[in-house]
């Protein structure tokens, strides 16, 4: 880990870089408790870093491909790594030990805990002449755990053409799994049945990735259109669109101020032509409610894969095309920011206008 360096004497949120992978990163996560900070990448290595300083706690050593998504239980215990060697394989935090590989056919895109922590939900790639499914396991006793899935979903074609899953996650209550694909649709299924619920176009482009919000009542996705809309969790109306001028890789709410995090960039094969200015590889801050942006932070010399904002408020993690973790700690200012209340500013004008005119009349 490097100690945060700036130049600018100005700029007080200074990043800590995480200096540990390879290769670029995929996906990354802090714990419940905001303490644990783990990345993966396409090294095949799943890290694990102190969230207040960026110091390297350890690795996952096992597997033989990509890690494209990983899931970290409530009481970090335990950690779930879905790779592109078609497996998914459980850790315990503490030891870096693997208890169980969950052998697949073809590569995982996406591993979820349900609250709980007694199942999990995962996505994997349709391979040769196998379609994509959806998997849900459960684990009753962490000492004799049955690798067999007890719901397998198959992803069937639409119109003869293969539709790629790109993200799982369990909505409240774990009513249903959420599954979001590259064609700009989601889809929830029961995870008793398999039996789909419900069914709604996002977006025309694909989907990158799905967050929801600590309570689980608002959702909000990223895409390839270059927009992340914010959904109602609970009837899945659409709520607001955050327009950008690049594709969306990650997006995330924060659960202390209302405001959304956005990070992409343009397409990766062409990033080598490019400065780090031109490819627009910044985070950048919206208010959730107003849809503006207000902010920037600069640093990755590649597309933003994956975003995360510490769940006690105080800091945020990026991880780009260039390998490079940022752990950015909220300075003094952006902490004690009171977002303005336009309603407020143009009730006061209102107000002002209508004594002037009261004035005139006198």
């Amino acid at each position: 880990t490097e100690p945060p360096q700036e130049t600018n004497s100005n700029l007080t949120m200074k990043p800590y870089l995480l200096q540990g992978h390879e290769r670029p990163i995929t996906s990354i996560q802090f714990n419940y408790d905001g303490d644990l900070l783990f990345t993966a990448s396409k090294d095949h290595v799943p890290s694990v870093w102190r969230a207040d300083d960026g110091d390297r706690l350890g690795t996952f050593n096992g597997h033989k491909g990509t890690i494209w998504d990983l899931d970290c239980d409530r009481m970090s215990n335990w950690l779930l790594t879905a790779s592109a060697d078609a497996s998914v394989r459980l850790w315990k935090v503490e030891t870096g030990e693997c208890l169980s590989t969950f052998p697949h056919i073809g590569p995982v895109r996406g591993v979820a805990w349900a609250v709980g922590s007694r199942q999990f939900a995962t996505i994997s790639d349709p391979f040769m002449e196998h379609n994509g499914k959806i998997r849900i396991y459960e684990i009753e006793n962490i000492d004799d755990i049955d690798t067999e899935p007890k719901l397998e979903i198959e992803l069937p074609k639409i119109m003869g053409k293969r539709v790629n899953p790109t993200g799982v996650h369990w909505t409240a209550l774990n009513e249903a799994v959420l599954v979001s694909f590259d064609n700009g649709v989601i889809k929830l299924y029961d995870p008793q049945t398999g039996d789909v619920q419900e069914e709604f176009r996002a977006h025309e482009k694909k989907i990158n990735r799905c967050r929801f919000n600590r309570d689980k009542t608002l959702l909000i996705t990223s895409s390839a259109d270059f927009t992340s809309k914010l959904f109602d969790a609970v009837d899945w109306q659409h709520l607001k669109t955050y327009p950008t001028d690049r594709p969306v890789n990650d997006a995330v709410i924060s659960d202390h101020k209302e405001h959304i995090l956005l990070g992409g960039g343009q397409e990766a094969m062409s990033v080598t032509t490019t400065s780090g200015k031109v490819g627009k590889f910044e985070t950048r801050f919206f208010h959730l409610v107003y849809q503006e942006e207000f902010g920037t932070v600069k640093g990755h010399f590649g597309p933003i894969n994956a975003l995360d904002i510490n769940p006690t408020g105080r800091s945020y993690a990026s991880g780009a095309e260039d390998g490079y973790v940022r752990l950015h700690l909220f300075d003094k200012d952006y902490l004690e920011m009171k977002d303005p209340v336009p309603e407020e500013d143009d009730a006061d004008e209102d107000d002002n206008d209508d004594n002037g005119d009261v004035g005139q009349a006198r």
